[in-house]
């Protein structure tokens, strides 16, 4: 980790890994590719043998309280970040424009301010961040991850709220 100065503006640079963080990706049970950049590492993650899918639910649904009560991370659907962490989701889409059940894009930011700080206010450091990662990775296949408001995520599993036509 290093710490960058440009003017009086701060940020921690992270030194990430990508053959780490697919590492990390294949011990969590999913086949991912990797696209390192210079501020971000991205990767498509899939999960194609998973006949269920990926547990990502809508949390404004009342019928999705049991998913909701025990999740450990929450993104919002506006922007796709995941709360408190450097990391943003985004959908895999076929070629109709749908949402594919078993399939999701992570980026990983590794330019960030210097006050970031996870839960708790614990700082972040490379290694912590692997293990969130892995901690992540597991909630999408086993605990669940909930979509906090509308917007660009789409919800996978669980009630989701539909809009219908009444007569």
């Amino acid at each position: 980790m290093q710490v960058l100065q440009a003017g009086q503006h701060k940020l921690l640079y992270l030194e990430l890994q990508p053959e780490m963080v697919t590492n990390i990706a294949r011990q969590a049970g999913f086949e991912t590719k990797a696209k390192d950049g210079l501020r971000t590492i991205q990767l498509d993650l899939s999960l194609p043998e998973r006949q269920a899918p990926l547990l990502l639910f809508d949390a404004a649904n009342p019928a999705n309280l049991g998913w909701f009560s025990r999740c450990q991370f929450y993104v919002d659907g506006r922007t796709g970040s995941v709360m408190q962490t450097p990391m943003t989701l985004a959908n895999k889409r076929d070629r109709g424009g749908k949402a594919q059940r078993n399939s999701v894009r992570v980026s990983i930011a590794k330019e960030l301010p210097a006050s970031f700080r996870l839960p708790g206010k614990q700082p972040l450091t490379e290694q912590v961040l692997y293990a969130l990662l892995f901690d992540f990775l597991n909630a999408l296949t086993q605990t669940g991850v909930a979509v906090c408001g509308a917007g660009v995520v789409q919800p996978l599993a669980g009630r989701m709220e539909t809009v219908t036509v009444r007569n």
